[in-house]
């Protein structure tokens, strides 16, 4: 009963990828994948897909220490893109990965337009399933502007990267933008497949008895309960426009219960990503994943799809 129901109701096409639940592992969060799918308990039926680190062109050491500093109602973090690099990823990290089991998504990151293509090509002659663009990089031509805080920026790396291949792109969008509706409207016509919504706030943390940042690199990414407000308003002005053109998002920002994820499905995601809830309950998915069959089957539902952009809104009759 319980598989088939997970089978059957759980289950979500998103971009052409059968997911057995709508539950994506979150890039940075396990790593790259191998860790997570040892930890005793882990089930193939946990997870949709899962996010591998953060990867670049060249190998990264990442920021100073310290790189993560538990925040009120969350956790901030600046690891700085630490990692051996594309070709190593591709070469020696993907044969150990069991693409049975789950959806395997590289998230890929750049400091040029021809770095982000350059990943991006390189993944396309990989068994990753999907391509996950991280366009909260600086540009080093840019005298440092993130990429993902201009629209004009962002449609150009998602440009760049859909000419180099044809497996599905799920642009990353950063909450510390001016209109996120409208970076989305752009990278809809740049080639985008998909969305996660959202990225990391930025924020800062100080110890007053040194009165230095707590973080190495001076502020870092908040992401934990803290964000879940602002998560579900950005994925909702996405949905606006993501909708009509059919590309789904993974909404994300604070997940750690049944109850939250819904909330994500009725703003308008297709998927819901965890990610910091991980650090505290490393096997929080099946807990959400029983719940959400559980509001299913209370509420009549079929699917979780029928969840989807369900939200109604004050005033709307």
């Amino acid at each position: 009963m319980a598989v088939e129901s997970y089978k059957t109701r759980l289950a979500v096409d998103f971009c052409g990828l059968n997911l057995t639940t709508p539950l994506v592992l979150l890039s940075g969060c396990v790593g790259f994948g191998e860790e997570y799918t040892r930890v005793q308990g882990f089930s193939n039926t946990d997870a949709g897909a899962v996010c591998l680190k953060g990867t670049t062109l060249e190998a990264r050491l990442g920021n100073p220490t310290h790189r993560v500093y538990e925040a009120t109602g969350g956790m901030l973090n600046a690891i700085g893109l630490q990692n051996p690099g594309a070709k190593h990823v591709i070469e020696t990290i993907l044969p150990r990965l069991d693409f049975s089991e789950t959806r395997y998504i590289a998230n890929i990151a750049g400091a040029t337009l021809a770095q982000y293509a350059e990943v991006a090509r390189l993944f396309d002659d990989s068994p990753i399933d999907a391509i996950e663009i991280n366009i909260s990089c600086p540009n080093v031509r840019a005298g440092g502007q993130q990429f993902g805080n201009d629209p004009e920026m962002s449609a150009r790396v998602v440009a760049a990267c859909r000419a180099v291949t044809n497996k599905p792109l799920i642009t990353k969008l950063s909450p510390n933008q001016t209109d996120i509706a409208e970076c989305a409207r752009r990278c809809i016509d740049a080639g985008t497949s998909a969305f996660s919504v959202i990225n990391t706030l930025a924020g800062m943390a100080i110890d007053i008895e040194t009165w230095r940042p707590q973080l190495g690199n001076n502020q870092g990414g908040l992401s934990g309960p803290a964000i879940k407000p602002v998560a579900l308003l950005k994925v909702h002005q996405v949905y606006q426009v993501a909708y009509p053109h059919g590309v789904p998002i993974i909404g994300q920002g604070g997940v750690r219960t049944a109850g939250d994820a819904i909330e994500f499905l009725l703003a308008g995601a297709s998927a819901v990503g965890v990610g910091t809830a991980l650090f505290y309950d490393p096997l929080v998915c099946p807990k959400i994943n029983a719940g959400l069959l559980e509001y299913l089957v209370r509420h009549d539902l079929g699917s979780v799809t029928e969840l989807t952009g369900q939200l109604v809104l004050h005033g709307s009759g």
